[in-house]
C-alpha cells in the first residue's frame, strides 16, 4: 500500500512526458493526406507505426519531413512500418501518405504517432523508503511499459495479418464464385449445342430418306 502513491504520481508524470495519437484514415485514390506532430524539444524520441488495413495490395507510399523540409526517412509500396527516431530540430515534424499511384482503390492506413522526451520521471521519495527500493520500482515500472509497448505492436500486427488473410480469402471466395459460373455457362451451351447439332443431323437424315 505504501508504493500506491509513488506509483500513481510515477504514472502521472509518465503520461505529461508522451503525447501520442492513434489513428485510422480512409485515403481516397489519388490522394495525399499528412499528420503534423509538434516537438518541443531536441532530443525527443519520435515513434512512427503504420499499416495498412484494406484496399489495392495493402502498400502505400510515405515521407517524414522534419521542421527544416528534410526528408527523415521515405519508402513506396510499403505495407506496414514501425520506427523510431531521434527528432534533432525543435518544430513540427510532417508525416505524409502518397495514395497517388491508385487510380480507383482506397485504402484504410492504421497509424500511431507518439512523441516522448528523454528525460525520466523520478518517483518522489516517501519518509521510511530508501533510494535503492525507490529506484527498482522505477525500473520494473519502465520494464513493464516496455512490454506492454511490446504486446501493443505484436497485436497490431496480428491484427493487420488478420485483414490481409480475411481479404485474401475473400477474394479467393470471389474468383471460385466466378470460376463456376462461368464454368456453368459453358456446360449449358455446350448441352445446347451438343442438342442443336444432333437434331440437325437427324433432320439431315430424314430429308435424305424422302
Amino acid at each position: 500500500m505504501r508504493y500506491i502513491l509513488p506509483l500513481i504520481a510515477l504514472f502521472a508524470s509518465f503520461s505529461s512526458l508522451v503525447s501520442a495519437t492513434a489513428l485510422t484514415y480512409k485515403l481516397s485514390p489519388n490522394e495525399k493526406a499528412c499528420f503534423f506532430a509538434w516537438v518541443e524539444e531536441k532530443g525527443a524520441k519520435v515513434a512512427f507505426y503504420f499499416a495498412v488495413q484494406a484496399g489495392g495490395s495493402f502498400d502505400v507510399d510515405y515521407t517524414v519531413i522534419g521542421p527544416n523540409e528534410k526528408t527523415i526517412m521515405e519508402g513506396s509500396k510499403e505495407r506496414q512500418g514501425d520506427f523510431v527516431f531521434t527528432a534533432n530540430d525543435v518544430g513540427e515534424i510532417r508525416f505524409c501518405f502518397n495514395n497517388e499511384m491508385s487510380t480507383f482503390a482506397e485504402k484504410f492506413v492504421d497509424f500511431e504517432i507518439a512523441v516522448e522526451n528523454e528525460q525520466r520521471a523520478q518517483l518522489p521519495l516517501r519518509q521510511g523508503t530508501s533510494p535503492e527500493q525507490t529506484s527498482a520500482l522505477e525500473e520494473s515500472i519502465y520494464k513493464l511499459s516496455g512490454q506492454l509497448s511490446t504486446i501493443n505492436r505484436n497485436h497490431k500486427y496480428f491484427r493487420t495479418r488478420e485483414n490481409r488473410n480475411f481479404s485474401t480469402v475473400r477474394s479467393t471466395e470471389r474468383r471460385i464464385f466466378n470460376f463456376s459460373v462461368v464454368e456453368g455457362l459453358l456446360m449449358v451451351t455446350m448441352a445446347g449445342l451438343q442438342v442443336f447439332i444432333v437434331r440437325f443431323f437427324f433432320q439431315g437424315a430424314r430429308k435424305g430418306y424422302v
